[in-house]
């Protein structure tokens, strides 16, 4: 409460009904029992999953032959699904600390959404690298042996430290909700109140846990911001260190921090209408929400617009040797189809819709992210696979499988279960704990919890 704030009985009155009011909303979707779409959806996902375990069984049996990966495409949709997830996970956190720094009050909504769906992203990042190695066993080499002039080593550091404060950045603004599902949610299952009792920390709501938490949920925010810049800075490192055309970049890093900025924004959008829609958050996730989303991704097609200009034109401007190879294969050649598409439906085309008012509207919006959380998939793809194939040293006489990638059945297995794996995740989530947070969506309205829960402390 402020300093020249008075909280009369009427006004504690009025505020505790709105919070109980707040509560119940938020809460129904976790006392109702799942319905049968929502229990389809589950099975889906965990059945894509099992397939994708499988495939991955097969790949450690037999080795990356099961796979389209051979001597000049190395990596394939593998490292494509990894820099996307990365993408993905940038947004969540960084936006999040950044508009709660900068007291954006309008983001508070959908805080939870974002942080949620980038600790899914940054944690199949992971997996998917361990899936990429064709032993995995050797990842401890890293731990054992490691080199600090390597990116990779870079890659691990950044990511496992990224991971954790992401989490930290999910979990401690959850403490209060944590603490609500524990007094309230009392007609769940043992191990589910367990978990409630164990993840709440003994919170009561007192003086010293809200300056505690506040406190760290603050630190928390200055510290992630550089480091959601650097995971995906040196993930492009990893690219840009390699001797290969089209990776030789000094603008690899702001040009992957744009793109990730874009596609986790994307993200975001198409999670706060299907939450929205779902659990009928109709009063908390609004069409300002959703207008001022689709003005920051249009915001965000202009950023990276700007840095495709300099990533692609200025080469081709020039047109030198194995650039230029590569750059004909993208604008014009076998290639062609997907970036154009992927620059037109995935940037320009949005951009100029979300120009428009009646196109910021909860669907539109959201019909305008989906293309771009595809075609950003499909551009990461494209930064990986055709350079791979435009090596600078080719080899003579190499078999055809060499120069043309395509991704066997067991990599879009796979694939496909990481995907899945991120949205089960989310949803799993969403069924255990509030999906928008109930303090800081009050404190947006003018009501302080902390100042509540104070004076609810004192009468005890």
């Amino acid at each position: 409460m402020k300093e020249h704030e008075i909280l009369t009985p009427e006004i504690v009155e009025k505020q505790t009904i709105r919070r109980e009011e707040m509560r119940a909303d938020i809460l129904r979707p976790l006392q109702q029992k799942a319905g049968i779409l929502a229990n389809l959806w589950v099975a889906f996902l965990a059945a894509v999953l099992l397939i994708g375990c499988f495939a991955y069984y097969l790949q450690l049996k037999h080795g990356l032959i099961v796979t389209g990966l051979r001597d000049y495409a190395t990596w394939g949709i593998y490292i494509s699904n990894f820099v996307f997830f990365v993408a993905i996970s940038l947004v969540g956190a960084l936006i999040s600390s950044v508009l709660r720094l900068t007291n954006f009050t309008w983001y508070r909504p959908i805080t939870r959404i974002a942080e949620i769906i980038a600790v899914a992203g940054v944690i199949w990042a992971g997996l998917i690298i361990i899936i990429d190695m064709g032993r995995p066993d050797r990842i401890l080499n890293l731990f054992l042996h490691p080199r600090i002039q390597s990116p990779i080593l870079w890659d691990v550091i950044v990511v496992t430290t990224y991971l954790t404060t992401s989490v930290l950045l999910l979990y401690l603004p959850l403490l209060p909700g944590i603490a609500i599902c524990r007094d309230t949610l009392t007609n769940k299952p043992k191990w589910q109140r367990w978990m409630y009792k164990f993840l709440a920390l003994g919170w009561t709501g007192t003086e010293d846990q809200w300056k505690i938490m506040k406190k760290s949920i603050t630190m928390l925010c200055v510290v992630i911001i550089p480091l959601a810049i650097s995971i995906h800075t040196v993930t492009s490192w990893l690219f840009a260190t390699t001797l290969r055309p089209g990776w030789d970049s000094t603008n690899f890093g702001p040009y992957f921090v744009a793109g990730a900025f874009l596609a986790g924004t994307a993200c975001v959008i198409i999670g706060m209408f299907i939450f929205r829609k779902v659990y009928h958050l109709e009063k908390y996730l609004t069409e300002v929400h959703f207008s001022n989303m689709g003005k920051l991704l249009v915001f965000l097609c202009c950023v990276y617009a700007y840095f495709n200009i300099n990533e692609y034109f200025i080469p081709y401007y020039k047109m030198r040797g194995p650039e230029a190879r590569l750059l004909t294969d993208l604008f014009s050649g076998k290639f062609a189809g997907l970036y154009w598409s992927a620059q037109i439906l995935g940037m320009a085309l949005p951009a100029v819709l979300l120009l428009f008012k009646p196109m910021r509207k909860p669907l539109p919006v959201t019909l305008i992210a989906i293309p771009v959380v595809v075609f950003a998939w499909v551009k990461r793809y494209l930064i990986v696979t055709p350079i791979l194939v435009h090596p600078y040293l080719p080899i003579q006489n190499v078999p055809e499988s060499w120069i043309n990638y395509f991704p066997s059945w067991v990599e879009v297995a796979i694939v496909s279960a990481s995907l899945a794996g991120v949205l089960l995740i989310i949803t799993i989530f969403s069924r255990l704990f509030p999906i928008i947070s109930i303090w800081e969506t009050l404190e947006n309205e003018g009501i302080e919890v902390e100042d509540l829960d104070k004076l609810k402390n004192e009468k005890v």
